[in-house]
């Protein structure tokens, strides 16, 4: 796998680095981020959506992204060509 770096936190210090990546052969996007609290990771588990089946799979995590990355993960969205990657 060959990740292309889009982004980090603009506000990022030493010890936190929010950072977005693309995988372009898997149409992936790649999120590195704040581990949840267990309060809104369990709301996150406890929700009931259509077609969705409640909890987390232990194949998936939650993580925070702040929102001031809406332009990185914007630029990381644009990067994938989704005619490349249909499934």
């Amino acid at each position: 796998m060959s990740l292309q770096f889009i982004g980090i936190d603009p506000q990022t210090g030493d010890d936190e680095s929010p950072t977005v990546w693309i995988d372009q052969e898997k149409g992936e996007l790649v999120f590195q981020g704040w581990k949840p609290s267990p309060e809104l990771e369990a709301e996150c588990a406890a929700l009931e959506l259509p077609g969705h089946a409640v909890g987390i799979p232990d194949t998936e995590a939650v993580v925070r992204i702040p929102a001031r990355m809406v332009d990185i993960i914007r630029e990381a969205c644009d990067a994938l060509d989704p005619a490349d990657h249909v499934r």
